[in-house]
């Protein structure tokens, strides 16, 4: 039972890049943690393992009886071929994860992680019907295409309404941060990338479109967004609220790009046209490449697909438009913290080659 003195969140995909993130600084904050995830490893320290495919209805409710957590923050979603598919299933993980925590009752605050895409559109159809002026603002309406993000917080508003609990939405941009065997890691992607170019001696050439590598853009670093997931769950100003969460700079690949190159000590070549795509370089090339890294270099992961997500890096850096999300309304409600992308990302990878997964 919860104590007057005991404060438990419970984080859903407690292992993802913000889902690892969140979990942390709840527990350093005080918080009794419990994360719930797929597959039980890669916990953070401190966090109480829940074990649950949130697909099965029967073991979510039997995994989360009696929990009666104050806050819930989701972070997790489940990729498939087809946006309905898509829809689907993700709807059903939020159905089920709402169906077992509603008989205890207890929660306070469920804070749902979304991203870009709520302006941009679904994968199959991504970036294809913007509307949106940018910077993108939240008050931004839902394009007509099918999205599971909108699935997504029509399930939430209708849980909230039944349970009694405040919501809050929070649209990231590409995250940067520490994760593995995640299906959206720029960061470690683009470090694997280098490292096989440089072990191959090829270039480092940016493998998306000609108007990403010269528009203004941003990201958001995972630790940032942690700090955005808490203050909703913990501050009135985030109740029944839908924030933008980005790092609060700007910058243009054409800048960011050399920077990299000369970190990881490789000549670099920005976009030519048609975009050449790291899916068409990388996929075939990098398994054996990389096993050879790895074992030269003593790397605790030898499977690249457990690091590099190369389709999700093409599709953020093959975008044909602009991409940069206003933060206005986070900062107007309270919400002050900042992050440099330079910093966020060199400090990402520091601490990927710290774990022994670069060389």
């Amino acid at each position: 039972m919860n104590t007057a003195h005991t404060r438990r969140a419970l984080v859903v995909g407690a292992t993802g890049i913000a889902g690892q993130t969140v979990s942390r600084q709840l527990f350093e904050a005080g918080w009794e943690v419990h994360g719930l995830a797929r597959r039980g490893n890669s916990m953070v320290e401190g966090v109480i393992p829940i074990q649950a495919d949130l697909l099965d209805a029967e073991a979510t409710a039997a995994a989360l009886a009696a929990l009666r957590p104050e806050i819930v923050i989701i972070t997790a979603w489940i990729r498939k071929d087809t946006e309905a598919e898509n829809i689907a299933v993700n709807s059903a993980t939020l159905r089920n994860l709402f169906a077992a925590l509603e008989p205890d009752g207890g929660v306070r605050h469920v804070a749902l992680l979304t991203g870009l895409k709520h302006y941009l559109g679904p994968f199959e159809d991504y970036a294809t019907g913007v509307k949106a002026e940018t910077p993108f603002k939240e008050s931004e309406p839902r394009l007509p295409s099918p999205n599971f993000y909108y699935a997504q917080e029509d399930e939430l508003f209708a849980a909230a309404e039944r349970m009694g609990f405040t919501w809050s939405v929070h649209r990231s941009h590409t995250v940067f941060g520490f994760a593995v065997d995640n299906a959206m890691n720029m960061v470690l992607t683009l470090s694997v990338y280098a490292t096989i170019c440089k072990e191959l001696g090829q270039t480092f050439i940016y493998p998306g479109s000609v108007e990403q590598w010269n528009f203004v853009t941003d990201v958001t670093d995972a630790e940032l967004l942690g700090e955005q997931l808490v203050w909703a769950s913990t501050h009135e100003e985030g109740a029944n609220e839908a924030f933008n969460i980005a790092n609060g700079d700007v910058f243009r690949w054409r800048w960011l790009w050399p920077q990299i190159a000369e970190h990881f000590g490789v000549e670099w070549e920005g976009p030519t046209g048609t975009p050449r795509t790291l899916v068409a370089s990388m996929t075939e090339v990098a398994p054996e490449v990389w096993a050879r890294i790895a074992e030269r270099e003593g790397l605790v992961e030898s499977d690249v697909s457990k690091l590099a997500s190369w389709w999700h890096s093409d599709s953020d850096l093959g975008r044909e438009v602009e991409c940069i999300t206003d933060m206005t309304k986070s900062r107007e409600a309270g919400f002050l913290d900042f992050r440099s992308t330079r910093t966020s990302f060199f400090d990402t990878v520091a601490r990927y080659r710290e774990a022994k997964l670069l060389p």
